[in-house]
């Protein structure tokens, strides 16, 4: 597992494979590592692909065929490490999980790349990528309301993901402005049980779940939301390091 140009290498990666379970820094590491490398690739596929519509709709075919051959090689290299990831995800570090934030933590990090999947793949391979993703996300939401504060910016960031996943992915922004109103106000309500240790990310992941809110509020009103042609791209926890 090793992405030259992403910044993952073999040491990342270290004591994942003999099941044991990671501390509090070391799955961020991990979590971090993944994130930089997906994050780029993810980035090229947006830009690849709107200049591909861009090149189809004036017709250039040698163009488009030439812009088609690399947005298979991202797509291919994205498929690889996300692939890598939910097999560490699934064989090693979820079952090696003890304590209710670890298990929420990789849960909504299974979500996530099932998500990303889901963002490029088409027909079953994206159908079936996003009820993974919905499965990995609701069991992670299901613990978190059990084992994590509201204001826990773990149990926060999930929400404001789970709702990415309902608008981009489900298509269905009433669902997405539900769950995170809904996080959002749960927060509030209990902000002044608000450790000190976890204010400066959690106060940011609230406010991440509240730009994405008005920008949803926004377009439904306007009726800027179309299937497939979001107006602006919501916001999405970063990884916590």
């Amino acid at each position: 597992m090793t992405y030259r140009n992403g910044q993952l290498h073999e040491g990342s990666c270290q004591g994942v494979n003999m099941g044991v379970d990671l501390s509090v820094e070391e799955r961020n590491l991990l979590s971090v590592a993944y994130k930089n490398v997906i994050g780029a690739r993810r980035a090229s596929w947006r830009i690849v692909s709107s200049i591909e519509q861009k090149e189809e709709s004036k017709g250039h075919e040698a163009q488009v065929a030439k812009i088609k051959e690399y947005r298979n090689k991202v797509e291919k290299e994205l498929y690889e490490v996300c692939n890598d990831i939910l097999n560490l995800l699934s064989e090693f570090l979820i079952p090696s999980a003890s304590e209710g934030e670890a298990k929420v933590f990789y849960y909504k990090m299974k979500g996530d790349y099932h998500r990303y999947v889901a963002e490029y793949a088409t027909g079953e391979e994206r159908k079936s990528a996003a009820s993974a993703a919905h499965e990995a996300y609701k069991t992670a939401t299901d613990v978190a309301q059990v084992d994590l504060a509201t204001t826990h910016p773990i149990r926060l960031g999930l929400a404001l993901n789970f709702s990415v996943f309902y608008y981009e992915i489900l298509n269905s922004p009433d669902r997405a402005c539900h769950l995170a109103k809904q996080a959002f106000d749960d927060a509030i309500a209990e902000l002044d049980t608000l450790s000190e240790e976890s204010y400066k990310d959690s106060t940011l992941i609230m406010q991440l779940l509240r730009d994405n809110l008005t920008l949803w509020t926004s377009d439904l009103q306007e009726g800027k939301y179309t299937q497939g042609d979001k107006a602006d791209k919501p916001k999405e926890e970063e990884t916590q390091e």
